[in-house]
């Protein structure tokens, strides 16, 4: 009672869950074999071995970039944390061959939304791997990352972030 008259805030209004961006097995981000993200240089997260090619909003809020190649996708949630998607391992080097985007940068979208399809057999032969890196690139509180397990896209939590 004396929360609500003093207007103290529930601690769950700064939280943010984060739902899996991709079908797949959810792996830490330490096992990804590539430095940039392996070293969390990028910022902390998680990474997903995908099974599908879809790949979906892991929240609500805006597209603030789509990468030209197609492999890698930005979005600002609601709460103002910053997220970047890479699909596959020096996809760049593709320049957008096997990627198709359903969004564009300043689109609003729905944790859940299609963003990106691929050809993951294609990216899988053409790549170095089609694991996909899930990083939050500005500074939060804290998050809570999921242990390794199978997970759904659009379904399954995988980052629950304590925002300031």
């Amino acid at each position: 009672m004396f929360k609500k008259m003093f207007g103290k805030k529930e601690e769950t209004a700064n939280k943010e869950i984060v739902l899996a961006p991709a079908t797949g097995e959810l792996v830490s981000l330490e096992e990804v074999p590539d430095p940039t993200f392996s070293e969390k240089m990028m910022g902390d997260g998680i990474a997903i071995k995908p099974t599908d090619g879809t790949f979906v909003a892991p929240v609500s809020g805006e597209v603030v970039n789509l990468f030209p190649t197609k492999h890698a996708v930005g979005i600002l949630s609601e709460a103002g944390v910053e997220y970047l998607l890479h699909i596959g391992l020096e996809t760049v080097t593709l320049e957008g061959e096997g990627f198709e985007a359903h969004v564009k940068q300043g689109d609003k979208v729905q944790a859940g939304d299609k963003l990106i399809t691929v050809d993951l057999d294609f990216i899988a032969e053409k790549a170095a791997s089609t694991i996909t890196p899930l990083v939050i690139t500005n500074e939060t509180a804290s998050i809570d990352k999921e242990e390794s397990k199978s997970v759904t896209m659009g379904e399954t939590t995988v980052i629950t972030v304590q925002t300031k």
